[in-house]
């Protein structure tokens, strides 16, 4: 069994796999790390290996305490990954796209992918068919855009993602929903027709917290897949162990 942690800078994300079959998923504040941890393996004693993709959440002894029950692997840029990184600063590249580009490797063999990740971040990666990572776009997302009109402006108010019903708004509220969900979409719509005027047979995969809500909304053909970094990254833990 391989344990999976993916630790944002508030949440952290577990999985446990079975093979390729997610048996067990939960999600902790970061300070309940230690406790999350030793209960999870109180359940499932027969981990026997984890991988953590941690983007600044987790600090060194909250990782020792895992290492105390089963081998660690910490996903960094000298980790081993099966495709090959054309990426300029392979140094900078984040863990979670990493982890992206190399579910889209293993799941879609031969295949020109683009990885929509719509969370804190909208990312955009893109492996290539014969296994070339390509890089691709980071931008803001939902929430931050949200956040940036609040904080950087004086009179606009902090709203919560909700539905839009036209994308003419008419109010300040509705103005500003529009702009955000509208926008963000027609970014999406827009970057993915970019990449299928280059690359042929494109598939497209939206992951992420947003996208079982902007997946309804997007006029181009993708495939919604909320497990994709959490399956890549179990793809690399096994990659690593060797």
């Amino acid at each position: 069994m391989n344990l999976i942690i993916d630790a944002g800078n508030t949440f952290v994300k577990f999985a446990i796999f079975e093979g390729r079959n997610i048996v067990f998923q939960e999600k902790v504040e970061t300070k309940d790390f230690c406790k999350a941890i030793k209960m999870m393996f109180g359940r499932f004693p027969k981990v026997s290996h984890a991988i953590v993709a941690n983007v600044g959440g987790l600090e060194k002894k909250d990782i020792a305490v895992v290492a105390v029950f089963c081998k660690v692997h910490q996903l960094n840029y000298g980790s081993k990954v099966p495709y090959r990184n054309c990426y300029a600063t392979p140094k900078t590249l984040g863990v979670d796209r990493m982890a992206l580009a190399t579910a889209a490797f293993y799941q879609f063999p031969n295949k020109n992918t683009l990885v929509v990740d719509a969370g804190t971040c909208i990312t955009y990666d893109m492996v290539l068919g014969i296994g070339d990572y390509l890089g691709g776009a980071i931008s803001p997302g939902l929430s931050m855009r949200y956040k940036a009109l609040n904080e950087q402006t004086n009179r606009l108010p902090l709203l919560q993602m909700e539905d839009l019903l036209d994308f003419i708004g008419n109010s300040t509220e509705s103005s500003i929903h529009s702009g955000v969900i509208n926008g963000v979409c027609c970014e999406i719509d827009g970057v993915i027709n970019q990449y299928r005027q280059r690359f042929t047979d494109l598939t497209v995969i939206l992951t992420g917290g947003d996208a079982q809500f902007l997946s309804k909304r997007l006029k181009n053909t993708i495939f919604a897949h909320s497990k994709f970094l959490l399956e890549g990254l179990n793809y690399l833990l096994e990659y690593n162990k060797h």
